[in-house]
């Protein structure tokens, strides 16, 4: 058979894009839309929404639920440990799931070890998803007798008992 001529495949074209008011329903129906969300101006899905809504959206698909709910639980410790409490322990850090609290003396430090269900308690209600399995208490610092213009290197005071 032979092939068509230049001018019959040009009428077929046309026929084909203009011509037959079916065939561009057909084509209409097999043609996927804009997708849901797209940049179509007045489309589905394109209502405005809130700012509280869109930063939740973003936290869960960056993985910062777990950063922001610890940043949360250090910044609010004094409604969490209570106001007396407070004043005499500050949150150190959190690391691998053990929130380290240091405390003014060890006196301190004790009174809230045997507070730690109450506040582990808390914790883990008002902030689920920061992570925290236990709490460490620490008494204030040891002096270090490594500091001064006049220190050498040893055992320090101890040294002198040898």
């Amino acid at each position: 058979m032979a092939e068509p001529s230049e001018a019959s495949r040009v009428y077929l074209r046309f026929k084909d894009v203009f011509g037959d008011p079916n065939a561009k329903r057909i084509r209409a129906r097999r043609r996927p839309g804009p997708e849901i969300g797209s940049s179509v101006p007045f489309g589905a899905g394109r209502d405005p929404r809130g700012l509280g809504d869109t930063i939740n959206s973003l936290t869960l698909q960056l993985g910062w639920n777990s950063p922001l709910a610890q940043s949360e639980l250090l910044a609010s410790w004094i409604e969490l440990a209570g106001e007396e409490t407070s004043k005499h322990s500050t949150p150190a850090g959190i690391d691998e799931g053990v929130l380290t609290v240091q405390c003014e003396s060890t006196a301190w430090a004790t009174q809230l070890r045997m507070m730690r269900v109450e506040i582990m308690t808390q914790i883990a209600v008002r902030y689920p998803d920061a992570g925290i399995e236990s709490i460490r208490f620490q008494g204030p610092n040891a002096p270090s007798w490594k500091k001064g213009p006049r220190s050498i290197p040893g055992r320090g005071p101890r040294d002198t008992y040898g």
